[in-house]
């Protein structure tokens, strides 16, 4: 699934010099994000002012702010189309790659089951959850990369929070063990996941090839067998559906907690009246910004179990050539 791409002269330049124009793209968009945090933080204090005292500030000076998000939401946007635009090209270059080193041996591969829908499926699918989770994680690391300083700096005078009393710098204390509490968690919850996942590509393949035989054979696709089938396939997705109910349970309500979390941290130094409305809007910014970067492998869980099912199909496949 990697030597076909990255290993391979062909498709040196695409491969590894297309990861780098993604890396670079998601750097500037992070650094954009760090530019808009900024922003809310001067703009609240500036609504913060007027509110307080009527006339204190310029209509001028109002709209200025506003042009200045537009500036940069403008850029943020211009990146985002781009990298867009740029990484559906790499992930069918990816994709071209593996189909033709398959295509290569085929011959050694055609009598493995479901061996075409490895082939044109799982391949593509596999270059689209690996470029979709890849640009996700490198993106979180860069976001915790740019917000923790931030964040650790805004945070430096709430020192007191709910329960645990004083505790210096609670704010990125908190998102960290709450991040990796509920990472943990959850990992411990949906661990049958991935292997229901991949019966459930085992089943539904049966099923396929059936009916694929069925066309071309009058004598192949009789009832009885294709509701046998069938009911494999009923049985392996009613089960699965089962696992995800209690893992999205546990799931959404640990993200409902982290919506609200932030505002608890913060009422005794807002209740004291130590922040203004900037810097409490720039903290809980940064707050989410870091939470939802620590939280990548529990917002990604579901397309995680999707890429180890089609990884196991792909990699059964690949072992036959060695």
């Amino acid at each position: 699934m990697f030597k076909s791409f990255f290993l391979n002269k062909y498709w040196l330049a695409w491969s590894w010099g297309g990861a780098c124009f993604i890396l670079v793209g998601s750097w500037m968009q992070v650094r954009i994000d760090v530019r808009i945090n900024e922003w809310f933080g001067q703009f609240y204090n500036t609504i913060q002012k007027a509110l307080s005292s009527p006339n204190s500030i310029s209509i001028d000076s109002y709209y200025y702010l506003l042009f200045d998000i537009f500036i940069l939401a403008g850029q943020f946007v211009f990146i985002a189309v781009i990298l867009s635009f740029f990484a559906k090209h790499w992930v069918f270059r990816w994709r071209q790659a593996m189909t033709m080193y398959f295509m290569e041996h085929w011959q050694e591969l055609r009598h493995i089951e479901g061996a075409s829908q490895r082939v044109q499926e799982d391949t593509k699918r596999f270059a689209t959850i690996m470029e979709s989770l890849g640009a996700e994680l490198v993106e979180s690391i860069m976001v915790l990369i740019a917000f923790i300083p931030i964040l650790w700096e805004l945070s430096g005078s709430i020192n007191e929070i709910p329960v645990f009393g004083h505790v210096d710098h609670a704010p990125v204390f908190v998102t960290i063990f709450f991040a990796i509490f509920g990472t943990i968690a959850l990992g411990l919850i949906g661990f049958k996941l991935p292997g229901l996942e991949f019966n459930n590509q085992r089943v539904e393949a049966a099923f396929r090839k059936e009916l694929v035989l069925a066309e071309d054979s009058a004598d192949r696709g009789e009832l009885g067998v294709m509701k046998g089938l069938f009911s494999e396939v009923k049985t392996n997705y009613f089960r699965l559906f089962f696992h995800y109910l209690y893992f999205d349970v546990a799931k959404f309500s640990y993200l409902q907690i982290g919506v609200i979390l932030p505002y608890v941290l913060l009422a005794p130094s807002i209740v004291a009246g130590l922040i203004t409305l900037g810097v409490m809007q720039q903290i809980i910014r940064a707050f989410y910004r870091v939470l939802s970067s620590f939280q990548f492998l529990v917002k990604s869980w579901p397309t995680i179990v999707e890429l180890i099912s089609v990884y196991k199909r792909l990699q059964a496949f690949s072992n036959t050539l060695k």
